[in-house]
């Protein structure tokens, strides 16, 4: 298994639609990520990551405080992986509308389903949001290496096509109210996802550092595959370097450059992640959690766990969201 697949394997995704837009040229929205009811159901969930994919016509979108305008046409999917307000429109020097006051219910979908229509009667763009719930503590490297918006093309491909009919009928079926249409939007919500994750890695360009460059990296691409296949083997850095077809200098050196710490200095973090998701997710001792994540002695991975993330591990598993 790859390391990418690994880690949307762990996070566990969780993902709907919620909203089916249309608007109409010349518009601007100002939004915040999620309606309120929408996060209020996703009070329990430790990182929300919000999209909107457009089904027709074209648009412009920016976080609301400023920064890069990125340009998005039907096929394109706008991932926002943090929270944040956005700027959306034809021309975002118009005065923007508030996003929640064109907001309505489906008036057979209650709650859980919304329309949103604004506009000048121009061009139509249509799209829709959703949302993917996930693990923080399990997502991060890969959280921390993804930009505040991405604008991703899922191309003309048969592939992409498939993907764009699949999710155009789940938001029909949805309107229908057919049963099982809510755990298939789901399930399409996380497959949009994925899709556009390994589009954008496609994409980067060549040289760069981080988690997604070092998933790329046919080398060290391929030692995090092995590390996140097994995290709980004592692995050391000869066997990595030998699976991964480098020395065991080279590797530790590459490693280290892309991802900002040695090979072995990641797995510690990596186990300490996949015990932070097992004291929120399960009742099982923390002495259990702590040998499966390679330490000997409950109080050795108590230091470890609270150098990591600021809390001892009774704390933080106290702490989980209701």
């Amino acid at each position: 298994m790859d390391a990418l697949s690994a880690v949307l394997q762990s996070v566990r995704l969780e993902g709907a639609v919620y909203l089916n837009a249309e608007f109409t040229a010349p518009w601007s929205i100002r939004g915040e990520l999620g309606l309120a009811s929408v996060r209020e159901r996703l009070a329990g969930a430790e990182h929300v990551a919000f999209f909107h994919f457009l089904t027709e016509g074209a648009c412009k979108v920016r976080l609301a405080e400023g920064g890069d305008v990125l340009a998005a046409s039907a096929g394109d999917l706008i991932l926002f992986p943090r929270e944040g307000r956005h700027l959306m429109g034809t021309d975002l020097h118009l005065a923007p509308m508030e996003a929640h006051a064109v907001i309505t219910p489906d008036p057979e979908g209650g709650a859980q389903l919304f329309h949103m229509r604004h506009g000048g009667g121009g061009a139509a763009t249509r799209f829709v949001c959703g949302y993917l719930a996930l693990s923080h503590s399990v997502f991060k490297p890969l959280l921390d290496a993804l930009p505040p918006i991405l604008c991703i093309p899922l191309g003309d491909g048969p592939a992409a096509a498939l993907l764009r009919e699949l999710f155009h009928a789940g938001v029909r079926e949805s309107f229908a109210l057919r049963p099982g249409a809510a755990s298939m939007l789901a399930k399409l919500a996380e497959l949009l996802f994925v899709e556009a994750l390994r589009r954008y890695i496609e994409r980067l360009a060549p040289g760069g550092i981080g988690w997604l460059a070092a998933v790329r990296d046919p080398h060290v691409g391929r030692a995090l595959a092995l590390l996140h296949a097994e995290p709980d083997r004592t692995w050391t850095v000869d066997e990595l370097a030998r699976g991964a077809a480098l020395s065991r200098s080279a590797l530790a050196e590459r490693f280290t450059a892309l991802l900002g710490e040695p090979p072995i200095q990641y797995l510690l973090r990596w186990r300490l992640a996949l015990a932070a998701q097992a004291l929120r997710a399960g009742r099982d001792a923390i002495s259990r959690v702590a040998e499966r994540s390679g330490y000997e002695s409950e109080a050795a991975f108590s230091r470890a766990f609270k150098r990591e993330y600021g809390v001892p591990p009774a704390a933080w598993r106290r702490a989980r969201p209701a």
